[in-house]
């Protein structure tokens, strides 16, 4: 899901090419852009099939570009799905540009009972999660088998992270990475992350819980460990290239 996360960044033919590799033989791009204020150039994400399952990865933006945005709480809320709970308004209207074209995608692709995935990393892990509440909300035949996201920023109120954390009890998986800058915004405590932490400390293990504590020390640790371009961290931590690096040094032997 990480590699599905990381190849949404790629252009048409790369995701085609990577995916006929990976045995995916459906493709289809979802493209929607913005014009002026909206703080987004575009929504990109893609959808792969194959006779076993169906993945949606979204794209996601660098720190530079949604930093400023994603730390503004005084923009008016969007309704979150089913009209529960609420999300930040960029997200919502991101998600909302292209949810109609990924929903048809996977009504059309989902011919012989597919499994249903979705990922993202960034901004697009903030999408993913909400495609997938939405999914289960409003369109339950569709709904995701799990989801999987890397370095996402928290998305929506408490409310919904509560309905979301109890639609995808052992179905979600958000991973974050040491010192993520992008995974600590928006600022609590208006917006919420929903549960289900993968933590990835600072020498790059996978812990599947953290206390409190632990993990600020752990934060700490990362932080300083170059001395020479000391908290920057949060920044280096956020690529995807890092956090695919750090869950193949995980994986068993």
């Amino acid at each position: 899901m990480a590699q599905a996360a990381a190849l949404a960044y790629k252009d048409e033919s790369s995701i085609e090419r990577q995916a006929y590799d990976w045995a995916f033989d459906r493709v289809r791009h979802h493209h929607t852009r913005f014009t002026p204020p909206f703080p987004l150039q575009d929504t990109q994400a893609y959808t792969m099939a194959c006779d076993d399952m169906i993945v949606t990865a979204f794209r996601g933006t660098e720190p530079a570009q949604i930093r400023d945005w994603l730390s503004d709480v005084t923009t008016p809320p969007w309704p979150g799905p089913a009209g529960r709970g609420f999300v930040h308004y960029g997200f919502g209207e991101a998600l909302q540009s292209a949810f109609p074209e990924v929903r048809d995608t996977l009504a059309e692709f989902r011919d012989s009972g597919q499994t249903v995935w979705f990922t993202g990393h960034s901004l697009g892990g903030a999408l993913a999660m909400l495609a997938g509440a939405r999914m289960f909300m409003e369109e339950p035949r569709l709904q995701a088998d799990g989801i999987y996201t890397y370095g996402q920023p928290r998305t929506c109120d408490r409310m919904l992270a509560e309905e979301h954390n109890k639609a995808f009890d052992q179905r979600m998986y958000r991973f974050v990475n040491n010192n993520d800058v992008v995974a600590q915004l928006p600022p609590e405590p208006v917006y919420r992350h929903v549960d289900a932490l993968r933590y990835l400390d600072s020498e790059g293990k996978l812990r599947d819980s953290m206390p409190v504590v632990g993990r600020l020390l752990d934060r700490a640790k990362g932080a300083t460990a170059d001395p020479l371009a000391p908290m920057s961290d949060g920044v280096r931590d956020h690529s995807i290239k890092k956090y695919i690096a750090a869950l193949e040094k995980n994986l068993p032997k």
